[in-house]
């Protein structure tokens, strides 16, 4: 951790806060549920596969990736995989309160 620039950590942070509250920009509106739940999916892979590679391009030594950008990448993967599953949990419950009622 001494090799390690503390401003140099701050702004990468910062710089990381800003991207993060970035709008998406909207690529479907056609409303379509099927397509915007797969776009989801595809998301939360795709941060999941980046994560993955920032920590093996750290873990072989890299000198462009730092901890602190890899652990960021990390969590961001994990916030992103636990929202898509409070996501199912939710779509599950609906499917079984509408399978439940009576006609």
């Amino acid at each position: 951790m001494s090799d390690m620039n503390v401003n140099q950590v701050l702004a990468q942070m910062r710089a990381m806060s800003i991207e993060a509250g970035a709008k998406p920009q909207p690529s479907d509106t056609s409303g379509d549920f099927a397509a915007m739940l797969k776009q989801s999916i595809d998301a939360v892979n795709n941060t999941q596969q980046t994560a993955s590679g920032l920590a093996k391009s750290f873990e072989m030594g890299q000198s462009d990736v730092s901890l602190a950008e890899v652990m960021i990448a990390s969590q961001k993967a994990s916030v992103s995989f636990q929202a898509m599953l409070q996501v199912r949990n939710k779509l599950v419950d609906a499917y079984k309160d509408v399978m439940g009622m009576s006609m």
